[in-house]
This record gives structure tokens, sequence and C-alpha cells, in this order.
């Protein structure tokens, strides 16, 4: 088929192409935050080959999705049709239209933001069970794509379903936003020329989102397009954090507080510190939204070097979120080319370390691969200790806990130029392995490796350095 249109997904298509080949039917999920793909890679795999699309709406009340659904049934039907009154006479009427047509071939349903038919005691749910479970489950050329941008209904009502769901769907895809080395790609099939620093420092603005990536103008240089998009008055993606919180969560006011304060805290918090300093309750509604802000790829989770499993860190991973937070919360409007203007700001400067750490941390893979360690076992974690009078405190971005006994210590630096690292920095460094091994008890050898953009440079102090990573080596495939 052809698919030349879409930049990487090459799993995602032959996964979604092996089960239309099947003999079986197939209930297929498709999920992933807003704006990262999913209906274009659903319809540019498929294009002419749906039986149906149907499309949930946004905050629509029951009858109006009601509506909707037979309209698409109108339409493809040819046929007069009462709306339904209830989302079991509709499930019944997609049945009919199904049987009236059915000549053996491959029937393709797409059901796309199927979370927003689910409207509060709609009964959604429970009908598209009992049409699933009842029927569609028995039709071996029916193939039903359920496809959403809300991950937590996703994730609770199909892939973590304990009831009439579970175990019902035969793929699950989660569609991710893209790595660097498939932003360059998409800008370069784009038409833009821009360097892999301007790509990279774009990718700590926006992220790997294909959405936020069609929107720039490959006319604008980098920094011209961060203005056009969000700080000029009322345009390109002003408003975005707004939409993308709310229709991503119910009561999403909640999930705001906690992404606040995550992206107030560039180590992380525990979860403890997080319903202190959201003044939310510590108890299970704090755990769901915890679980659905990572799920939905917004928020990670590190063990801390050396503590129980359950003493995790939460950290915000999400770049369009520290970015919004750092700037466009309370900057939008002040000035038009407010990004060209504080090119050597120091809070701009702060910003890029930390959004150039989340950057790295989401290229883990890449990172690995580079140091040559892709086939060994390893666990990601963070460590700090804020010292006492007896000893200085220190901090290590990244470590990477390795099966052979090994582990990189990693330091994280974003510059425009080789980093320099001078007498006093290999002071900090060797204090940073001395306190770790200290603290920590390890006895594992510890390797210093430096994370940057465009290594480090060589002089007598850089010996200290025994691995390095580069910003080209995380744009590898």
């Amino acid at each position: 088929m052809e698919t030349t249109k879409i930049i990487g997904r090459k799993e995602e298509i032959r996964k979604l192409e092996s089960c239309y080949a099947s003999d079986e039917a197939k209930l297929v999920i498709v999920y992933g935050r807003r704006r990262v793909g999913k209906t274009y890679l659903i319809s540019q795999t498929f294009k002419d080959r749906f039986t149906l699309r149907l499309t949930g709406a946004y905050n629509q009340p029951k009858m109006s999705q009601l509506e909707n659904f037979a309209d698409e049934l109108r339409r493809v039907w040819k046929s007069d049709l009462d709306t339904p009154e209830s989302w079991k006479s509709a499930f019944s009427l997609l049945r009919a239209y199904i049987e009236s047509i059915d000549s053996g071939k491959r029937v393709l349903i797409f059901i796309d933001e199927i979370p927003w038919f689910d409207t509060h005691k709609s009964g959604f749910l429970p009908a598209f069970e009992y049409f699933w479970n009842s029927w569609g489950a028995t039709r071996d050329n029916l193939m039903l794509i359920a496809c959403g941008s809300a991950t937590a209904w996703m994730t609770e009502n199909f892939a973590d379903n304990p009831g009439g769901l579970f175990n019902r769907h035969a793929m699950r895809i989660y569609l991710r936003p893209f790595t660097l080395h498939e932003t360059e790609e998409y800008l370069q099939h784009a038409g833009f020329d821009w360097g892999r620093y301007d790509i990279a420092e774009c990718y700590m603005v926006m992220g790997g989102i294909p959405f936020y990536l069609s929107q720039l103008d490959p006319y604008l240089t980098y920094t011209a397009n961060i203005d056009a998009l969000f700080f000029n008055d009322k345009t390109g993606l002003w408003d975005e954090f707004t939409h993308l919180y709310r229709t991503l969560f119910r009561n999403s006011e909640n999930y705001v507080k906690v992404v606040e304060v995550l992206a107030s805290k560039k180590s992380g918090m525990t979860r403890s510190e997080i319903a202190e300093a959201a003044k939310l309750c510590n108890n299970g509604d704090l755990s769901r939204i915890l679980k659905n802000l990572c799920d939905s790829d917004f928020v990670t989770t590190y063990n801390f070097f050396g503590k129980r499993k359950k003493d995790v860190i939460y950290q915000l991973c999400d770049n369009f979120t520290l970015f919004y937070y750092h700037f466009i919360k309370d900057y939008h409007g002040r000035d038009r080319q407010y990004w060209t203007h504080t090119i050597d700001n120091p809070a701009r400067k702060a910003w890029a370390g930390n959004a150039f750490e989340l950057l790295c941390k989401s290229h883990i893979a890449e990172i690995k691969k580079a140091l040559g360690i892709s086939g060994i076992l390893s666990e990601e974690s963070i460590w700090f200790s804020k010292g006492d009078s007896n000893s200085r405190g220190a901090q290590i971005d990244l470590l990477i806990d390795r099966r052979d006994r090994v582990i990189n210590v990693c330091e994280i630096k974003f510059s425009i130029n080789p980093y320099i690292i001078d007498k006093e920095y290999e002071l900090q460094l060797r204090n940073k392995l001395g306190v770790f091994r200290s603290c920590t008890n390890t006895t594992k050898a510890l390797q210093l490796t430096m994370i940057t953009t465009f290594g480090v440079k060589k002089n007598v102090h850089s010996g200290i350095v025994q691995s390095q990573v580069s910003l080209d080596d995380l744009f590898r495939e």
C-alpha cells in the first residue's frame, strides 16, 4: 500500500496491515496524546478501504452524538434513517448496515475520538461492549478500529478494562511523538533547511508532536516561527495548552495543578510533595491523576537510586507544557518578537538546560546505542544529595545502571559551542562522583558520561570524561 506521506510509524503500519489481512474479527485500539497523528496514520494507511467512519464530537450531548452517528449511516447506506434514541439502538442500526452490505470481503469500521461518544449517563460503553461481544467478535471479516486522544479513557475502558472488553482487543497501538530523527525527516520532507541545533531547540519547545510541527513555516527562521506561533496575538498555538488538557482529561483543573508544580521543580517531586504543593488530597484521586498523566506521556517516573521502588520521583516530561509555564503563561502578548529578543536571556538559558534534559531522557535508546551498550539491560534513575555540614551536596541528571555492573553517571549540558570543562567544573564532577559513591555505598564501576550538543572541548580538565554523547548521536535512527 502507498504510505509514502507517513514519516516513521513503520511498525504501527505493519500491525494495522497485519490485522486487516487477517481472516478473523479484529478490534484494534489506537491511542496517544492529542495532535500526535493517530487519525492521519489510520487515514493514510487505509485511504479508500473504509466501510464507515464515525467521529465523536467534543463536549456534545448524547442526542447530538447520536444525530452525527445517524448522519454518517445515512450517507453510506443511502437510506432515510430516523435518529436512534439510544446507543443500543444505534449499534443495532450499525449491525443492520454491515449485514446489508456484507459480501464476505473485509469490513473496516473506524470510530475516531471514541471517548467523546461516552458522555455522562449516555450508556455508550455498555452498548458498544454488547455490540462487539455479542455480534462483532463473531464476524470473521470485521475489523473495527477504536481511536482516541483521551488516553486515560482508552486505558481504563480498553487496555485495562476488567469488564466486558477485557482482552477483547486484538491489537493495541500506542502512538508516541516523533523522535529527533523522525522530526528531522518530517521537516526535510516539508522543505525546511534547518541545522540540527535549531531542530533540537524546536523539539525542546514543542516535542515531537506532528501537528505542532505542521504549523511551522519553512520560509521563516526557527526563532521567527516560535514568535509567530506563540507570541503573536491569538495566532498559531497560543491557546493550545488550555484545549490540550481540557480535551484529554475530565476535571482537568487538578491535572493542570499537578503539571504546574512539576514544571517548577527540575529535579522532580515525590507524590507527597506534589500533593502538598498542588494543595490536593493524597488519596485515590491523586493516584488516578498521576497514572493518567504518566499514561499520556506528560509525566514520567524515575526511581531514586538506592531507594525502594515505591519511592518514585515524578518529573514533567512534556516539552510543550514546560515551555508554556516558562514563557507563554505569563509572557504572552508583551512582545510579538519575544523569542527573537531574548536569545541571551538568563531565563531562556535556564529553560534550555531543563528542556534539553527532557529531550535526552526521551532518547535513552539513542544514548545507549551511542555508548555501545544497546544490548545490555539497564535501569535509568536519578539521584541527589542535599549535603550537610560535613559534605557538599550533589545532583546527578541521569544514571544508567547497567547489568554488567557499570553505572553511567550522565551530565547533560546544552550549549551553542563545544562544552568547556574548566578547573572548577572538574572539581565539581569529582566531588559528585565521590559523594555519590559515599552516600550510596555502590561497588559498581562509575563511568562519567557527558551528553552535550557539540561534544566536550579537549583540554587539561576534560580527561575526567570517560564517554560522550553528542546531539548528532541523538538524531541517529
